[in-house]
């Protein structure tokens, strides 16, 4: 398996720490509004190559981190007259909703940044007794320059980095690049006890001090979105390697490109923010989940209601063979597929720099020659194309589990359809077949007779 890694800068052989076991750690989201389109892409992402590395035998330990306490929690809070706990109660629940409905299920725990309050203080006190950290009035700061390998994984000069952080004010601070590990109390925030006074953790610090608890010092695997690399990645990488005096903090670096909206990068102040919410009261999950890995992972992706409707016709098509496939009865017939062949071909090209765009082209490839040749293919053979969809289908999520039905109301209704039809009473008749296909039942006419299957 190889794939492009950031702190390299190119696609590289994935070698574990372990053999056949993997740690990775994804940054969780921070818990204090609704969930955007850029959330989807990187959970969803996620969601499917670790699903896909478990099911080519490795055992992963899938961690994420929630950020429960942050400056724009409590902002939210102020604005809602509420407590900061109750904003992060709140949307931690509806993150854990909306992931459960995009089907990502392979997190293995959820990390609440106020829950490792100890071990940050922990961290805290080695950077600042190894020379790294240092406080101030308002706070404690890690010492940027005192970290010569800072700017590794964004490809950034140091030097560069110091000058750029120039007017950037805050008198408290020995530089304006420094960053805060410890923010001391204002009044009316929560607050914690620590050496250094009451007050509550910087952004940064929560992450080391998660993985350290659960991985050590270093560990396989750091994923998240592009905008994550400068500069809480960077961060990241100098908190935990000032202490272990170690090589990695992650060996590799996993991030998925930026979403653009009107060939503009998505944001709030832009006023192009979709939210995950939006896109589900028009589209089903397993759209979004097609759209957004329709796609080279670490490339910024143009996100619209085109892509979303091209999302929905091409899974429309996977999701149609298939049901037609169920329902096949014929006991000989000439198509033969080479069901390991095919297996192998995909994983290959899943081994390959996660390549889910090339996958879905094969998938694709694969349906116009199954209804090319759906009248010879037999019972058997449509069992073992139906096992590489469900191959498939384990880590990417697209075709949707069959919903039961009543089949003697349908077989009633699509009765009255075929009475109209005879009458040539067409108005009523293409009614309801609008009306079934709105509801996910799929029709189709052939030889007199009347298929149908549920999408």
């Amino acid at each position: 398996m190889r794939f492009y890694d950031t702190l390299s800068g190119s696609i590289i052989e994935f070698r574990p720490m372990h053999k056949n076991r993997i740690n990775i750690f994804v940054c969780g989201p921070t818990v204090y509004d609704d969930f955007h389109i850029g959330h989807a892409r990187t959970y969803i992402f996620f969601d499917t190559i670790v699903k896909f590395m478990r099911s080519i035998g490795y055992s992963v330990f899938y961690l994420q981190n929630i950020t429960d306490i942050d400056d724009k929690i409590i902002k939210r809070a102020s604005e809602e007259n509420t407590t900061p706990e109750y904003i992060a109660d709140k949307y931690f629940k509806e993150y854990l909703r909306i992931m459960s409905e995009l089907g990502v299920d392979s997190v293995n725990y959820y990390a609440k940044a106020t829950l490792y309050i100890d071990e940050i203080i922990s961290q805290i006190k080695r950077m600042i007794d190894k020379g790294y950290a240092y406080e101030t009035s308002d706070g404690v700061y890690f010492e940027v320059k005192k970290f010569k390998d800072y700017g590794q994984l964004s490809k950034q000069n140091l030097d560069n980095i110091i000058e750029n952080a120039r007017g950037i004010l805050n008198e408290d601070k020995k530089n304006p690049e420094d960053f805060v590990l410890w923010k001391k109390m204002k009044p009316g925030e929560p607050y914690w006890e620590s050496p250094w006074g009451k007050g509550r953790p910087g952004w940064h610090i929560e992450d080391t001090a998660i993985t350290e608890t659960y991985f050590g010092d270093e560990y396989d695997i750091h994923g998240g979105g592009s905008d994550l690399i400068f500069p809480h990645h960077e961060a990241e990488i100098a908190q935990m390697r000032s202490i272990s005096n170690k090589k990695y903090l992650a060996h590799y670096w996993i991030h998925t490109g930026m979403i653009n909206i009107n060939s503009e990068k998505m944001s709030k102040s832009l006023k192009n923010y979709i939210t995950i919410k939006d896109v589900l009261k028009d589209y089903t999950p397993n759209e979004l989940r097609f759209a957004v890995l329709n796609a080279n992972f670490n490339k910024s992706i143009e996100f619209s209601r085109d892509s979303l409707n091209e999302a929905r016709e091409a899974l429309s098509r996977i999701i149609n063979t298939y049901r037609k496939l169920e329902n096949i009865e014929l006991e000989n017939g000439d198509y033969k597929i080479d069901y390991n062949y095919i297996i192998k071909k995909y994983i290959d090209i899943m081994s390959d720099n996660f390549d889910t765009r090339s996958l879905i082209k094969e998938i694709m490839g694969l349906v116009a020659e199954i209804n090319k040749n759906i009248d010879n293919i037999d019972k058997k053979t449509a069992l073992n194309i139906l096992k590489i969809f469900d191959y498939i289908n384990s880590f990417m999520n697209i075709i949707p589990r069959k919903r039961s039905i009543d089949a003697s109301t349908i077989n009633a209704i699509l009765n009255i359809r075929s009475m109209l039809r005879s009458e040539k009473r067409y108005d009523l008749s293409d009614y309801i077949r609008k009306e079934l296909e709105a509801s996910g039942l799929h029709i189709e006419d052939k030889n007199n007779e009347t298929q149908w299957w549920i999408e």
